[in-house]
């Protein structure tokens, strides 16, 4: 048990793919303009990576390795990336319009996020379980939630008309996310 315990704070806030691996750098940046479109995006990436890397787990185990077709990993992840992506999109539609509307064209574009790729293969690469590769993605999905959230919160504060125009927007947004990591780089002690 307390394996799955550091595999789940290890990929929450030690190693967190935003700001300690540098994935899923263009959601982080782009649309995180507000807290709840921050909020439902982590929300619908949380879903997206658990579900991706549970499925791309056992088609890999169970169609790749034993046909002896590894190399094709990256392709089968993708497709099933995809594939979750698009059944979410019409969970949401038939369930909450508020939130697909929130969503927008966001949703479509987590199919191309690479924080959820790079979960899938690097549970494949450090051959996790099943129940490993459940945990490591919930866990990186509640750090890239949690990075969202924290930056769509602060980005709400920052943009305040009396910062200097030298420093609205992106210069101000990119200092906040290099001081976001600098205080998560904090956590890697914790570990050792």
């Amino acid at each position: 048990m307390s394996e799955l315990a550091l595999i789940l704070f290890g990929a929450l806030l030690v190693n967190n793919f935003v700001l300690a691996q540098f994935l899923g750098l263009c959601p982080f940046m782009g649309i995180t303009r507000s807290y709840d479109t921050a909020l439902a995006t982590g929300l619908a990436t949380t879903t997206v990576l658990a579900l991706s890397s549970a499925a791309a787990y056992l088609l890999y185990h169970g169609l790749l390795v034993p046909l002896q077709l590894e190399y094709l990993r990256i392709l089968l992840f993708i497709v099933v990336i995809a594939g979750v992506v698009q059944l979410l999109q019409y969970y949401i539609r038939a369930t909450s319009a508020v939130l697909h509307q929130l969503l927008g064209i966001y949703l479509p574009l987590i199919t191309s996020n690479c924080a959820v790729l790079g979960v899938a293969l690097l549970a494949v690469n450090q051959q996790l379980n099943l129940l490993q590769t459940l945990v490591f993605s919930i866990g990186a999905a509640g750090g890239f939630t949690l990075v969202m959230v924290l930056f769509g919160a602060i980005r709400e504060v920052i943009d305040h008309p009396q910062v200097p125009a030298a420093f609205r927007g992106t210069p101000l947004a990119l200092v906040t996310a290099g001081l976001m990591s600098l205080a998560f780089m904090g956590f890697q002690g914790l570990a050792g």
